[in-house]
């Protein structure tokens, strides 16, 4: 699967959080989604396997919610240096990283996506940090670790439903990152709001998007 991720994508820095470099999908050759002006799309053939099975290559990019969140972690090491960090839906790895980078005692990486995990294993090794993966669906668990980051999870009705009584149970700090848009499923009286940030963003439907991070203040 390593194999894959390098073959298919390049080692460039996410737009809103420079010190970090990830493995992002190589721009297409214009056929598909989100190809144009500020916006690179999946290679052709990371399209052809999007049309086919119906799964976005999610580790492939540097969504709005990770991109805001890892800057808030690099620009405020003191929320997780010292502590265990869960980064949920990992994706690219980047959030995690950017704990790694800010001081976490450890950090887990956690995607029901194998390919992430891969993105992830290889986008550590070169920021010269270290995540330990933890594959699977864990939102019937409780959280152990001290921080839980979650960037852009609030996108889909089915999966806020499952996401926020996993991030109930949490023991310590939660924060998300929530992009602005027209079916954002963040569930109110939960969340404060500590920070908006104007995120460069890949398939979105404007070149900068609007990305709040939000604390968990609520409980069920």
């Amino acid at each position: 699967m390593e194999e894959f991720v390098r073959a298919h994508t390049r080692l460039a820095p996410a737009p809103y959080v420079p010190e970090i470099r990830l493995h992002l999908a190589v721009p297409s050759s214009g056929s598909s989604p989100g190809a144009g002006p500020g916006h690179a799309g999946p290679d052709d053939e990371l399209y052809e396997i999007w049309e086919r099975t119906g799964s976005l290559p999610f580790w492939a990019y540097a969504w709005a919610g990770g991109q805001a969140l890892a800057r808030h972690v690099l620009d405020h090491p003191e929320t997780v240096r010292g502590r265990t960090v869960l980064d949920l839906a990992t994706g690219s790895g980047l959030v995690a990283i950017a704990a790694a980078v800010a001081g976490a005692a450890e950090v887990v990486a956690n995607d029901v996506d194998p390919h992430a995990l891969a993105a992830a294993a290889l986008n550590a090794e070169a920021n010269g940090v270290r995540v330990r993966p933890v594959a699977g669906d864990v939102l019937d668990g409780r959280p152990e670790e001290d921080v839980v980051l979650a960037g852009d999870v609030y996108y889909e009705r089915a999966l806020a439903e499952r996401v926020t009584p996993y991030l109930a149970r949490a023991r310590g700090t939660v924060l998300v990152g929530v992009p602005d848009r027209a079916c954002t499923y963040l569930p109110a009286g939960l969340f404060t709001e500590i920070a908006v940030h104007a995120v460069p963003a890949a398939l979105e439907d404007t070149p900068t998007k609007r990305t709040s991070i939000y604390r968990f203040i609520g409980s069920l």
